[in-house]
């Protein structure tokens, strides 16, 4: 399998993703356990889904009987723009100025596993983009892509933490990576330092209930939290605090994927127009990109914090 190997992982840097590994699926036993105790802590908050059948994100064959192998892959989405500078707008996390990273990196894992049919016929296979109950940046680290950051981000060393990871499931043998990147993180605490709301409990440890990211995309209550609220930094969805001051995000390079490109050039929503958005409107703004997971009502209620705090931002 060694040369089929190979022509996968040259596949998959011909689609246009920056990295890839291959590794047995093995049950993740450490990273299970550590998620477990994350569990047990509540720092999952309202994210209920995350306590169903745990031990599938830790074991592969759970998820897809036979597995055998994960490739794993990592794809840059860093764009260089800034946000706006106003106290009238709110800013977006950069993983949602394009099109939906889902449908981006399902089409390319979709290609890429066309071509692994053709070179293995009868292969099964399962593709998982984040939505799937795998561990996706535990695989990441095992397949040899970076590490896991003190922010709880995958960093790799030739671009920093801005990169979406999907995978694939196979229930066949592959020749697998080994070397695991060394933690790179050292004694720097510059993440937990510059976290507003203090979300970063402890090195590689976030509780959800005091992130911003979670607060303003995942969260449905009708109100920001008064920690989150007061301490929202311009943030209108998401937040990129701690990965803006990662030493390791130095060597960013802008993506080669047009898609990730802000979609009408924004960065940040003007707060006044999210206020009056109607339904309709929201739609059609918003459609086929990663914003729609916060709803209409989420984001009316994050600008309405912005607007009540912006003297505070």
């Amino acid at each position: 399998m060694h040369l089929v190997t190979d022509e996968i992982k040259e596949t998959a840097l011909s689609l246009g993703f920056d990295k890839v590994g291959i590794v047995r699926a093995e049950a993740l036993t450490e990273e299970g356990e550590r998620l477990q105790d994350w569990l047990r802590r509540g720092f999952h908050g309202e994210m209920a889904w995350l306590e169903r059948e745990p031990e599938k994100r830790a074991e592969p064959a759970l998820l897809m009987p036979g597995a055998k192998s994960v490739i794993v892959t990592a794809l840059n989405y860093f764009t260089d723009h800034p946000h706006s500078p106003s106290q009238t707008t709110g800013k977006i996390s950069r993983y949602a100025w394009g099109d939906d990273y889902h449908d981006v990196l399902r089409e390319k894992l979709e290609k890429l596993l066309s071509f692994i049919r053709g070179v293995i016929p009868g292969v099964a296979a399962k593709i998982c983009v984040d939505t799937a109950p795998l561990m996706d940046k535990a695989w990441a680290v095992r397949a040899g892509l970076g590490w896991l950051g003190k922010h709880s981000n995958m960093i790799t060393q030739e671009l920093g933490s801005w990169v979406f990871i999907g995978s694939i499931i196979l229930d066949v043998e592959l020749e697998y990576n080994n070397a695991v990147v060394e933690d790179h993180c050292g004694t720097c605490t510059a993440c937990l330092d510059a976290c507003p709301t203090n979300a970063i409990v402890e090195p590689y440890v976030v509780d959800s209930r005091k992130c911003i990211s979670y607060a303003t995309i995942e969260s449905r209550d009708e109100t920001l939290p008064g920690p989150i609220a007061s301490n929202l930094n311009g943030w209108m969805y998401g937040c990129d605090i701690c990965q803006d001051v990662c030493p390791w995000n130095r060597f960013e390079k802008p993506t080669r994927e047009a898609r990730f490109e802000p979609r009408r050039g924004e960065t940040s929503l003007d707060l006044g127009c999210i206020a009056e958005m109607t339904h309709e409107q929201y739609v059609e703004r918003f459609r086929r990109s990663a914003m729609k997971r916060t709803k209409l009502a989420g984001l009316k209620r994050n600008a309405s914090a912005l607007a009540d705090h912006d003297d505070l931002n």
